[in-house]
C-alpha cells in the first residue's frame, strides 16, 4: 500500500479495516476474524476502526474491542504504527436496534471501558459515535475535551455529524479534533459540504460504509454500472475501483471499508495502489 493519510500528527496506509462485520449479526467464527486482521496488518492497513457498540448479543458490550486487542496482541508483526479508533455513544440492546447516549456521564465510563477492554493506557482516536438530540453538542464534544486534558484519550474524532457540528467541536478542540467519520459511498453522496469543510479544517474524512452500492457485479442498480466497466477495464474487483475513486477524491479521505474475510480486506487495501484515469474518474463522478 503505497499511499498514505495523515489523521492529526499521524501517517497511516491510505485504507483503513472497518472492524464491525467482526463483531455483529453474520460474523465469522473467532478465528477467522482474527486472520481478517492479521490479512489487514500484512497489507499494510494501519488503521482498525472499532466501537463499544459493534457487538451483537445485548450482554457483550465491547465484543470488537476485545477481538482487536487479542488480534493484535497474537500478531507476529510489529503493530507499533497501528492507530486503534474506537467510539462512545451509542448502545445496541441487542435486538438489531441503535440507541445513542453522548451523555458526559455515559462518555465518560464508556471511553474507561474501552481503555481496560484494548488493553492501553491511553486511546489513539476517541471518537463521539452519534450527535444526542436530548444532550446539547456542546456538552459531548466538552466531555470529549475533558478525556483530552485527562490525557486518557490521544486525539479526537466526531461521527455522523453535519457541518455545524463539525464547527463547533473544532471550536472547543481545536487542534485536537482530527477526523470525521461520516456515511459517504457511491450510493450516498451528500456529504460533499463536510468533506469540504474537512479539507478547510485539515481534519481527515473517515467515509464509513464505502462500497454502498457497489457489489461484485459492480452494482446494485444500474445507476452504478460504471463501477463494473472501469473495474473490468483494469482488471480488479468494482469494491477496488470504489475505494480508489474516493481517495482520488480529495487527500482528506480515508475509507474504513469493512470485512470479514482475509482475502476480501487485502483486495481492498490494494486500492491504494490503484491509479484510475482522468477519464475513469470522470465516469464515475457522473455515475
Amino acid at each position: 500500500m503505497q499511499q498514505t493519510r495523515r489523521i492529526g500528527d499521524l501517517e497511516l496506509g491510505a485504507i483503513g479495516l472497518g472492524a464491525m462485520p467482526l463483531s455483529v449479526e453474520g460474523r465469522p467464527d473467532e478465528a477467522r476474524a482474527v486472520a481478517t486482521v492479521y490479512a489487514a496488518l500484512d497489507a499494510g492497513v494501519t488503521l482498525i476502526d472499532t466501537a463499544d457498540s459493534y457487538h451483537w448479543h445485548a450482554s457483550e458490550t465491547g465484543h470488537n474491542e476485545q477481538l482487536i486487542a487479542r488480534a493484535l496482541a497474537s500478531y507476529g508483526g510489529d503493530t507499533s504504527r497501528v492507530l486503534v479508533a474506537t467510539k462512545g455513544g451509542r448502545g445496541r440492546p441487542g435486538d438489531g436496534s441503535w440507541t445513542i447516549d453522548a451523555s458526559p456521564r455515559h462518555l465518560r465510563s464508556a471511553c474507561e471501558a474501552s481503555l481496560r477492554r484494548l488493553g492501553v493506557e491511553a486511546i489513539g482516536l476517541y471518537q463521539l459515535h452519534h450527535p444526542d438530540r436530548t444532550v446539547p453538542w456542546a456538552e459531548s464534544v466538552g466531555a470529549v475535551r475533558e478525556l483530552l486534558d485527562e490525557g486518557k484519550i490521544r486525539a479526537a474524532g466526531i461521527s455522523n455529524a453535519d457541518t455545524g457540528q463539525i464547527r463547533e467541536a473544532y471550536e472547543i478542540l481545536g487542534g485536537r479534533l482530527v477526523s470525521v467519520q461520516n456515511e459517504y459511498s457511491p450510493a450516498l453522496r451528500t456529504g460533499e459540504p463536510e468533506l469540504a469543510l474537512c479539507e478547510e479544517l485539515g481534519l481527515a474524512y473517515l467515509p464509513w460504509s464505502p462500497l454502498g452500492g457497489i457489489s461484485q457485479a459492480g452494482s446494485l442498480g444500474s445507476a452504478h454500472a460504471p463501477f463494473a466497466t472501469v473495474a473490468a477495464a483494469h482488471g480488479v474487483s468494482p469494491q477496488r475501483v470504489c475505494l480508489a475513486w474516493l481517495l482520488a477524491k480529495s487527500p482528506a479521505i480515508l475509507p474504513i471499508p469493512g470485512a470479514t474475510r482475509p482475502e476480501t480486506i487485502r483486495d481492498s487495501a490494494a486500492a491504494a495502489d490503484l491509479q484510475l484515469s482522468p477519464t475513469d474518474l470522470t465516469l464515475l463522478d457522473n455515475a
